[in-house]
Formats: structure tokens, C-alpha cells, sequence
């Protein structure tokens, strides 16, 4: 089984001036997250931009994360949709091109019943070998996936191993440490959750300030897990203002300014995203300033 856990960086998609996937500089980043001790890439998912792509371009930005990962540490392709057909044919894709696991985010904008979850993901799992990691993010799909439904779909299925849990809710954390096996994985979906939910028995985070600080997330994780609660906690002040300001406004907006202040891609999305507003420019760029400023730890 492969080993998920630690600082899971949720990906940007880079794009270039005409719009189409860069994928010079999605390699540059794919290189930059392993040279800095992450512990898994999820690419496809929210931060990259998942709903405006292509699904030429879906498959190849998964393919090209998988090359460049070189089995080195886990690639979760994020192959939800709110379309249960659909989510099963890209996550059989992503299986032949050598993923290690699944991100299936709950169903948005059609708003299924538990009843209907429940069925969904079923579908899913019973249709791939692969690892599938649930993805319960209300803020974005209007519905929750309630506490008992995830106990049922991991009683029914070997092969669903864990969630992403965006919901902001410590309390739901600890209802699904109750319901849930000891084996099953709780992920952070929120970066300013990230250490208080390993504290309350979560594996690990999906990150977007990863994007950005693979280092020290990558290092919250690894003190954390050596019991050096001091520099878990060091790391996680430093990263307290950055983690609100990546949220200003709506992900991947902000992320997608900062990677481009730092001259890691260009600050391009996809309609109907569109570019930072300029009057948060100041609070981030001096933030940036600020943790530059800080010596790696």
C-alpha cells in the first residue's frame, strides 16, 4: 500500500500568456516540491484549476506529474467530478498512467442525498484498484459528506483509505477519528487547520501554501512527527498570515499571485477565475517581504 501522509501539495496548474498549460514550468514546480521534502503532489485538484481544463489536458498534466515523480513519493490525481461516469473513466486513466492514488471531491452543484454519495463513491471504488482519498469540502460543493456515510463507505470499500477534510471543523475531525478505523487517513483540506488537525490525530495536509513554502511545510510535518512540538509550532506562526492571505480571495487566485511574484510561473488563469484584485497586493507582497527575511529552519 502506498504510504500517504505528511505535507501533500495541491498543485497549480501554470499557464502561459496564450492560455494553454505550461508545462515547462509545471516540471520546474513538480522539481521544486520534491527538492524541498514534500511528501506527496496532488495535481488536478481545486488550486489547479481542475473545472477549466480540458480533459486532453486533465490526463496530461497527470501523466507529466507522474513522469517527473518518478515514484519518488506519491502522486494523488485529483479525478472527481460531479458527474459519477465521468469520475470513474478519469480515475481509470490515471490508473493506467501510474498514479498511486485518487482525490474524489464530493459532487457540486447537482446536490446529492447521503443516499447519493454514498452510491457515488461506491461506483468509483468499485471501479479501480487505486487508493481513493474523499474530498469534503462544503464551502464549494454546498453539501457535507456526513460522518456516517464516510464510516459506510469504508466498511464497503478496501480501497477508499482516507479524506481531505475541508470543511473547517475540528469537530467533524474527531466524529470521523470515532466512526472510522484506526487505519483510515484524515487530511487537512484548510492550511490553517493543518497543525491543530495532526494534533488531533490527522495524517497529514493537502496544502496551496506548499506551492509556495514546501520547506517549511514539508518541516511542520517531519518536527511534529519527531516530537519537537516547539519548531512544529514556530513554523506554523510563521505561516499563520500567509495561510489567510492565500484565501483573500477565491483559490487559486491569490496562490497564483505569489507563485508569479516569485517568478516561479506567470500570474495566468482561466475565466471565470480572474487575476488578484490590486488592493490586496500590498498585504501580500509584504508578507512575502517579511518571510524572506526569515532563515530556513
Amino acid at each position: 500500500m502506498v504510504n500517504i501522509r505528511g505535507c501533500i501539495t495541491a498543485l497549480v496548474t501554470p499557464f502561459n500568456s496564450l492560455g494553454k498549460v505550461d508545462e515547462k514550468n509545471l516540471k520546474k514546480l513538480i522539481k521544486r516540491q520534491i527538492d524541498n521534502g514534500v511528501h506527496g503532489l496532488v495535481p488536478c485538484g481545486t488550486t489547479g484549476e481542475s473545472p477549466t481544463l480540458s480533459h486532453k489536458e486533465h490526463i496530461k498534466v497527470i501523466e507529466i506529474t507522474v513522469k517527473e515523480v518518478k515514484r519518488r513519493i506519491p502522486v494523488i490525481a485529483g479525478t472527481g467530478s460531479n458527474s459519477t461516469q465521468e469520475a470513474i473513466e478519469l480515475t481509470k486513466k490515471a490508473e493506467s498512467l501510474g498514479a498511486d492514488a485518487s482525490l474524489q471531491v464530493v459532487p457540486y452543484y447537482n446536490k446529492p442525498t447521503q443516499r447519493g454519495l454514498y452510491n457515488h463513491f461506491n461506483s468509483i471504488a468499485s471501479n479501480t484498484k487505486l487508493p481513493i482519498i474523499l474530498y469534503n469540502i462544503p464551502g464549494r460543493s454546498v453539501i457535507s459528506l456526513d460522518s456516517k456515510t464516510i464510516q459506510e463507505l469504508e466498511k464497503k470499500n478496501k480501497n477508499i483509505i482516507g479524506i481531505k477534510e475541508a470543511s473547517g471543523d475540528l469537530k467533524k475531525i474527531i466524529e470521523i477519528k470515532k466512526k472510522c478505523t484506526e487505519k483510515f487517513l484524515i487530511l487537512s483540506g484548510e492550511d490553517n487547520l493543518n497543525l491543530d488537525i495532526l494534533k488531533n490525530g490527522g495524517s497529514g495536509f493537502i496544502s496551496v501554501t506548499s506551492n509556495l513554502y514546501p520547506h517549511y511545510c514539508s518541516q511542520m510535518y517531519n518536527f511534529y512527527m519527531s516530537n519537537n512540538i516547539k519548531k512544529s509550532n514556530q513554523i506554523n506562526s510563521y505561516l499563520k498570515k500567509i495561510n489567510k492571505l492565500l484565501f483573500v480571495e477565491t483559490n487559486p487566485i491569490p496562490i497564483k499571485y505569489a507563485l508569479a511574484k516569485n517568478n516561479l510561473i506567470k500570474n495566468e488563469l482561466r475565466l471565470p477565475l480572474t487575476k488578484l484584485d490590486p488592493k490586496y497586493y500590498k498585504k501580500i507582497n509584504e508578507e512575502l517581504k517579511r518571510l524572506k527575511k526569515i532563515q530556513k529552519i
